[in-house]
């Protein structure tokens, strides 16, 4: 079908504007630090042009306790007493409210993947299953936003992700260098580049390396799917438009 090039944040020189010239989609990352107004989220959807593609990270308060040092960016005091109804997918009432707040944002940019980016400390064990499961089967999922979920815990192993995804229609979302995606069979294929560097996310992707992803993890499913190259290195604007120029080359 189609192979939609960004990046995980507005990484042109120029801002906004000049990064709607250069991409067709955008991962916000603002998002999971801090929710915007909607009148800002209305004001990025209308400032966009009308194809432009928005997908976002979900807000860390679903996702993140707040013993998170991610937490200093929210904006939000928790008492010690309401801590621990924040975060890894909890079937509490704080986190139904987050996600609907989250949805609700989603909808004025017009999101088209929204991506659950699980903490490291969301391992595979029975109660973050259980919680996972109860979660997203009690909340309200719009039919024209996909969503995603990215694993960040060794422990979790394809076949419990891919049962995890089928049951909750879930697209799995992963670095194609580091990880196996469960759900290739989906319409939708997400991809987030962190690197393959020794630092997380310092990392300048060689031209040898993005013919590898394409050829191995994009060309397979390009005519038939969906596929998304999100880079969220710190040479991301540049390998994005590297990578964009190898798909004009391979469809010329």
């Amino acid at each position: 079908m189609v192979v939609r090039i960004g990046c995980c944040g507005w990484a042109v020189r120029g801002g906004m504007k000049k990064y709607f010239e250069t991409f067709e989609v955008v991962e916000l990352q603002s998002t999971f630090y801090k929710l915007p107004t909607l009148e800002t989220a209305q004001r990025w959807r209308e400032e966009a042009p009308s194809d432009f593609i928005y997908t976002m990270k979900a807000w860390q308060a679903i996702t993140h306790p707040p013993t998170s040092p991610t937490w200093r960016k929210s904006g939000l005091k928790v008492s010690r007493e309401e801590a621990d109804k924040y975060g890894l997918l909890k079937p509490t009432e704080e986190n139904y409210q987050a996600w609907k707040s989250t949805i609700e944002i989603a909808k004025a940019i017009k999101c088209r993947v929204l991506v659950i980016q699980l903490p490291p400390s969301f391992t595979n064990s029975e109660e973050n299953i259980n919680n996972m499961r109860t979660f997203m089967e009690s909340v309200e999922r719009p039919r024209d936003i996909v969503v995603g979920v990215e694993f960040r815990d060794e422990s979790w192993n394809l076949s419990t992700v891919r049962s995890l995804c089928e049951d909750l229609d879930l697209v799995h979302v992963v670095d194609p260098f580091r990880q196996q995606s469960a759900t290739l069979d989906q319409e939708i294929i997400y991809y987030r580049l962190h690197g393959l560097g020794k630092r997380a996310y310092v990392y300048d992707y060689s031209m040898e390396e993005l013919k590898e992803l394409y050829e191995k993890w994009v060309k397979p499913f390009e005519e038939e799917k969906e596929v998304y190259v999100l880079f969220n290195n710190t040479n991301m604007a540049n390998d994005a438009l590297d990578f964009k120029g190898i798909i004009s080359s391979k469809m010329a």
